[in-house]
C-alpha cells in the first residue's frame, strides 16, 4: 500500500495584479487522506486597489480592518508543521503569491514541494480543460469558485481522490 501523504492545500485570492496583493488565504490540512483542519483568513493587502473583486467579491471595505499577511502568516504557518507538500490548483500562481507575500513581509517562505492539482487531474483522469470548476464538475466535487476555503478544499479533495484511485 502506498504511503498516504500529509499535505496542506492552499488557495489565495488577490486584490490586484501584484503577487503580493493577497486579500484572502485558505489552508486545508490532510492527514491519511482525511481533512483534519481548515483555516481561512481575510487579509489587508498592501494597496487599497482591488481589480479582482468581480471574481471573488472581496473589496477593500471587507479587508481594511483585517490583519496583513505579515501579521497572519506566523500563526497560519503552524498548519504546515510536519507536512510533506503543499497542494494548489495552478500551483505556480499560489507559490508565487506565497513567495511574494513572504518576501514583502520579511519572512522565509516555506520550502515545501507543491502538488499542482491541475497537472494531477490531467495525468490521473485526462481531464481537459482543467480549470478548477471543470475538474470539480468531472469529479462531482462541490465548489464555490473563488471562495478561498472552497477552492482549497476542492484541491485537497482532488489529491485525496487521486491517491484513493492508486490504492
Amino acid at each position: 500500500m502506498a504511503k498516504r501523504p500529509t499535505f496542506v492545500a492552499i488557495d489565495f485570492e488577490t486584490a490586484d495584479h501584484g503577487l503580493d496583493s493577497a486579500c484572502a488565504i485558505a489552508l486545508v490540512r490532510v492527514e491519511g487522506l482525511e481533512i483534519v483542519e481548515r483555516r481561512v483568513q481575510l487579509l489587508r493587502p498592501p494597496r487599497p486597489h482591488f481589480f479582482f473583486s468581480y471574481l471573488h467579491g472581496i473589496t477593500w471595505d471587507d479587508v481594511a480592518e483585517e490583519p496583513t499577511f505579515a501579521e497572519s502568516w506566523p500563526e497560519l504557518a503552524k498548519m504546515l508543521d510536519g507536512v510533506e507538500k503543499l497542494a494548489a490548483h495552478n500551483a505556480g500562481f499560489d507559490r508565487g503569491v506565497l513567495d511574494a507575500c513572504c518576501y514583502a513581509a520579511g519572512l522565509s517562505a516555506p520550502r515545501l514541494p507543491f502538488i499542482c492539482t491541475m497537472q494531477l487531474a490531467r495525468r490521473t483522469w485526462g481531464i481537459y480543460p482543467t480549470k478548477l470548476s471543470d475538474v470539480c464538475r468531472r469529479l462531482s466535487l462541490p465548489l464555490r469558485h473563488h471562495d478561498p476555503l472552497s477552492d482549497a478544499e476542492a484541491c485537497a479533495q482532488i489529491v485525496i481522490a487521486a491517491n484513493r484511485r492508486r490504492v
